[in-house]
């Protein structure tokens, strides 16, 4: 089953589950990859959360029924998973503007969001640079934290710790530079121009609902791994995607496009498929300007 097969038949799932228990676990195996990974894809590709576009598609059909039955508001509510009627009213004047029992009204203004597709979109608008390679297995070592799917599929969650709170607490409290010495250097697998503190996502199995994210270095005989966290990367084909200069700034903003270019362009129509989730981001450049490659593990498809 090939990637947009898959998640084509994610979006089946929702959309069967949209008046009950959708649960995320069951969605990240239909798509063949993680949750976070999952959450991640669909809202670069959409540009919507996954969150989001359930309630919104729950409350387009809650619409069509009070339009076309006597279901009861609290009945209603519970059938698409809301608490109690206030909840569901609150939400319901959020998105059509109007409260549930104005809507039985005729000729009152709603809104509907139609059910999603995967599709391969054609566009030619510009290349995407990327290159193959195959790397023997080698360790990282570094800065590790387990954070919630939540925090990637509700990015408005700012209540939650995202991996850039986590970036910005080792550079304010000194670990990125420690991490940065006792790195020990690049080995020679490594493009020689990157700095020596880098990113690793997905890298092994946590607890529902969680993701691993490390701050890490690669470790080599001149690294002092001591009180740090390692991992083991299997051996891997991976396929590597560079970002032109950019200020530092502008980062987040640089890879949110590459990585919705890589999972609505490259994925769906190259002869490979993502390996589980697992995903590296390698750092290079100066105080003013930065530069990333996004690798993914890679397999080709059979």
């Amino acid at each position: 089953m090939d990637w947009l097969t898959r998640m084509n038949a994610a979006l089946t799932y929702v959309e069967d589950n949209l008046t009950g228990e959708i649960n995320y676990e069951t969605l990240a195996k239909i798509a063949c990859c993680s949750s976070h990974n999952f959450f991640r894809m669909f809202s670069f590709i959409t540009d919507v959360s996954l969150s989001e576009y359930i309630r919104r598609r729950r409350l387009t059909l809650a619409a069509l029924e009070l339009q076309t039955s006597d279901i009861k508001v609290i009945d209603l509510a519970l059938r698409y998973g809301y608490d109690s009627p206030v909840s569901f009213s609150r939400a319901f004047l959020a998105l059509h503007g109007i409260t549930p029992t104005e809507a039985r009204i005729g000729g009152v203004m709603l809104k509907a969001y139609p059910r999603l597709s995967f599709q391969i979109s054609i566009k030619g608008a510009k290349e995407m640079d990327y290159r193959i390679e195959t790397k023997e297995a080698f360790q990282v070592f570094g800065i590790e934290e387990l954070f919630q799917s939540e925090a990637v599929e509700n990015m408005e969650a700012s209540h939650l710790r995202q991996p850039s709170n986590l970036w910005e607490d080792s550079h304010a409290n000194g670990a990125y530079e420690k991490l940065d010495k006792d790195s020990g250097g690049i080995p020679a697998f490594i493009n020689q121009e990157l700095c020596n503190v880098h990113a690793m996502c997905d890298y092994r199995e946590t607890e529902t609902g969680t993701f691993p994210y490390m701050l890490c270095a690669f470790r080599g005989p001149n690294s002092n791994v001591e009180g740090y966290a390692i991992a083991n990367i299997p051996a891997h084909t991976w396929a590597i995607f560079p970002t032109g200069k950019f200020k530092w700034d502008d980062c987040g903003e640089v890879l949110g496009t590459l990585y919705k270019r890589i999972f609505s362009e490259w994925l769906p129509t190259s002869s490979y498929e993502q390996v589980g989730s697992l995903d590296m981001e390698l750092y290079g450049g100066d105080d003013d300007y930065g530069y990333v490659e996004v690798c993914l593990a890679v397999t080709k498809k059979v």
